[in-house]
């Protein structure tokens, strides 16, 4: 093992930011026993051996397929009655997961594993077509016979002396097609060529476009081709590479080049999901398969301010009374690591916050809820309260030996608990009651990927370090990118039990396949810049297609100081995302409108004041997300994937089906190019209208970004009196339109009625309807017309 050098000391001094030197000291400690733990603990590959399927050998059909064998491996093929297709090799099923929801669905009794050609397989199911080689190529087709991936037969490599095969899977898609997903990428949404890691990463420092892994990476992937949507999920929590290429299409009569993914694991199972269809039924598939998006409350779907910094209740009081002064609307306030007792998880910092339910009380009647930061390092110290309760549990991750792991985090050396054990996890959740008593109405999960400050290497936990896994038992190589994952359960279990009556608010830095079932995510630490606003819309959108549609970033960046122009540009983006959350470093000074100047503060209120009163839109696209799947924030080629002007587009987004929005990511710009899908569109501020397909420019003023709504849209807004408004945009003249209305049935669990309204022509009459089993009626609520004075 080499010695440490001075720079290699430095670094890990500055790693630790405002902790200071003496923490710095303890992480190179930690450090190296990282090292020596993952030197002891994990066996040395070795001389490995390669291998592949081989010939086909003979096929057993089963329940919705079979299983086809080879003379080195087995491939298990299942279509289940969502038309999601599961296939697995050597022996690997679809369970246990931590990305399915409870248990896999049943197999299709109608597909059936039958002979093909040349020696090879078929599974024919009614979306999809699963074609098997001879030597284990696997291939997807539509009905009508068009292929969209074709997997290669893969390859093991496995050590001689016995352990885990690391393998390799490479595919071959179509030359039109186009990559997203992957979870959160900076550089996305749609995924160029490169390679990109699978390994939740805490990069250390505010990050850009350019920067790879990022906090939530998932093997999820949505192919859009001309053909068909199709979106396949590899089952594996290992660390792995995804290498794409995309196709060409030949000119004239040259041949067209096939895009190209190539997966490598370091381990685990080659077990894989795939849907096709449309978006909508891919992402319906989908959720029905990793469970449906949590409904946050209502009052998180407003503004929520956070800023390292809030160093005492006074501080909060005064930023409130800001905002309050102003006529400027809040709905959450954030309190990150500096309200915690020496940054000890779940405590509280009694002289600077002596009073924290009174004050979250005086906050809650004014319509304001307070959020708690809750990070997974739990100070390594006897007479803490967390860390006693956690020895008694035997809760914290502990080495092949036995051993208790330790690392650093902010409250200094610390242990950190095992969440893949579900004694762990309810023993977690009962701790969120202190929070509860302080007055805390929603979670905020940080530093989970999971983190911790090392100098040498990964920010992580040892790869060495044992986990539960649900009884099974493994190590950090499989546990860690599944690690916030399970945090995220048990904080949300813990809160069902403890306020039965009420949503939990649960969002989380960090997270994998099925994050959605407990809540949502943000962006995390994006640098300060323009490049960083582009990279934050990219991220929400990359996420929502992998099934994550509650997440925003930081507005105005983590780091640095945004120059008041790209402040604004980045509130205005962030008024229309489903989390709307202002929030910077401690180094970065405040973050409140009102400190960019008059000009900004003016611009700012007016895009609270939109925001606000398109909440019941908000909320009727939550409820959405929760039944289907969809994604709040959406690509313009959502409903025309075959358009591949739109499916370039990354630069603007769908908001629902109502809406589009074209936010500005340059500076200095006052009018943009915006690609707009089919039909008419309104700008919804001087209703001037747009004739689509095709590329129109429109004003951007420093007041305002584009917004433009789609032609026949039946929007639910607030109106003055607080109430539901229905604002209705004319369809074209003998074109009718419509829309749906979920009217929030407060923050528990009763299911909210549906409401369907039509909106068209009689004569030169506008008619808006509500559509019923018993026919058509009045609207419920009141309609205000737009657009009538189009042409």
């Amino acid at each position: 093992m080499s010695s440490m050098s001075g720079r290699d000391l430095v670094r890990s001094i500055w790693a630790v930011g405002s902790a200071g030197a003496p923490q710095g000291l303890r992480t190179v400690r930690a450090a190296w026993r990282r090292r020596r733990t993952d030197a002891v603990g994990l066996p040395a590959r070795g001389a490995e051996r390669a291998r592949v399927p081989g010939p086909v050998q003979d096929a057993e059909p089963a329940p919705g397929g079979g299983v086809v064998r080879f003379s080195r491996s087995e491939l298990r093929i299942v279509v289940a009655v969502n038309g999601a297709v599961f296939w697995g090799w050597d022996g690997a099923g679809p369970e246990p997961s931590y990305a399915l929801a409870g248990r896999c669905p049943e197999p299709d009794p109608r597909a059936v594993l039958e002979p093909d050609k040349d020696g090879g397989w078929r599974v024919v199911a009614e979306r999809v077509t699963v074609m098997v080689s001879r030597h284990g190529a696997v291939e997807v087709r539509t009905p009508g016979g068009v292929t969209l991936r074709r997997d290669l037969p893969p390859r093991w490599w496995e050590p001689v002396g016995g352990g885990e095969a690391r393998w390799m899977q490479r595919t071959e898609v179509a030359a039109d097609a186009r990559f997203f997903g992957l979870g959160g990428r900076a550089c996305g949404p749609r995924l160029r060529d490169g390679t990109y890691r699978l390994w939740n990463t805490d990069p250390g420092r505010a990050f850009g476009p350019g920067d790879d892994p990022l906090y939530v990476t998932m093997p999820v992937q949505l192919v859009v081709a001309d053909a068909a949507t199709h979106l396949v999920f590899h089952d594996t929590s290992w660390d792995g590479t995804v290498t794409l290429r995309e196709g060409e299409e030949g000119a004239g009569s040259g041949h067209d080049r096939a895009g190209m993914s190539e997966l490598r694991m370091a381990g685990g199972p080659l077990r894989c999901w795939v849907m096709v269809g449309t978006p909508a039924r891919v992402l319906l598939a989908w959720a029905s398969l990793t469970g449906a998006p949590a409904l946050p409350p209502s009052w998180a779907l407003g503004h929520h301010h956070a800023r390292r910094g809030f160093g005492s209740e006074q501080e909060v009081r005064r930023i409130v009374a800001g905002y309050q002064e102003r006529g400027l609307p809040l709905d959450a306030v954030h309190l990150d690591i500096d309200h915690h007792d020496e940054h000890q998880v779940f405590t509280v910092d009694q002289e600077r916050f002596p009073k924290l339910p009174q004050l979250a009380e005086e906050l809650r009647r004014d319509g304001i809820r307070l959020v708690s930061i809750v990070n997974p390092a739990v100070k390594a110290a006897p007479g803490n309260a967390v860390h006693d309760s956690g020895t008694a549990e035997d809760a914290f991750v502990r080495d092949a030996s036995g051993r208790l792991v330790e690392g650093v985090g902010w409250p200094g050396e610390a242990v950190y608990p095992d969440f893949t054990h579900a004694r762990v996890r309810a023993w977690w959740g009962r701790l969120y009651q202190e929070r509860l008593t302080a007055g805390f109405a929603g979670f905020w999960h940080d530093m989970n990927e999971p983190t911790s400050f090392n100098a040498f290497g990964e920010s992580t936990l040892p790869r060495s370090a044992r986990h539960s896994l649900e009884g099974r038992g493994g190590d950090h190589r499989e546990a860690h990118n599944v690690y916030a994952l399970c945090m995220a359960q048990a904080g949300y279990e813990g809160l069902r039990e403890l306020v039965p009556g009420e949503r939990p608010f649960l969002f989380s830095r960090s997270g994998w396949a099925g994050i959605q079932r407990y809540g949502g995510t943000w962006s995390g630490d994006v640098a300060t810049g323009w490049p960083g606003l582009r990279a934050s819309l990219s991220l929400v959108m990359g996420l929502g297609l992998c099934g994550v549609p509650y997440s925003g970033p930081d507005v105005g960046g983590y780091d640095g100081h945004p120059s008041p122009e790209l402040y604004l540009r980045w509130f205005q983006l962030g008024a229309y995302l489903p989390l709307f959350r202002t929030h910077a470093s401690l180094r970065a000074g405040r973050r409140e409108p009102w400190e960019f100047g008059a000009e900004v503060l003016e611009h700012a209120r007016v895009a609270l004041v939109e925001r606000r009163r398109l909440l019941p839109y908000f909320m009727t696209l939550a409820q959405l997300a929760r039944r289907t799947g969809a994604p709040y924030v959406r690509p313009l080629w959502w409903s025309v994937p075959e358009d591949r002007a739109l499916r370039d587009c990354e630069d603007a987004f769908l908001l629902g089906d109502s809406l589009l929005v074209a936010p500005v990511l340059d500076p200095g710009s006052d009018r943009r190019a915006v690609q707009l899908p089919r039909g008419r569109w309104y700008d919804t501020t001087t209703e001037q209208v747009y004739e689509g397909p095709g590329q129109v420019l429109v004003d951007a003023p420093l007041s305002r970004i584009p917004v433009l709504a789609r032609a026949g849209a039946v929007i639910p807004v607030r109106a003055d009196d607080g109430g539901i408004e229905l604002e209705v945009w004319a369809p074209a003249r003998g074109r009718s339109g419509g829309g749906l209305v979920v009217e929030d049935a407060g923050d528990g669990w009763d299911e909210p009625e549906i409401e369907r309204y039509v909106a068209r022509w009689e004569g030169r009459k506008l008619v808006v309807q509500r559509e019923g089993e018993d026919g058509l009626s009045e609207p419920s609520h009141p309609v205000r017309l737009r657009g009538l004075g189009a042409r």
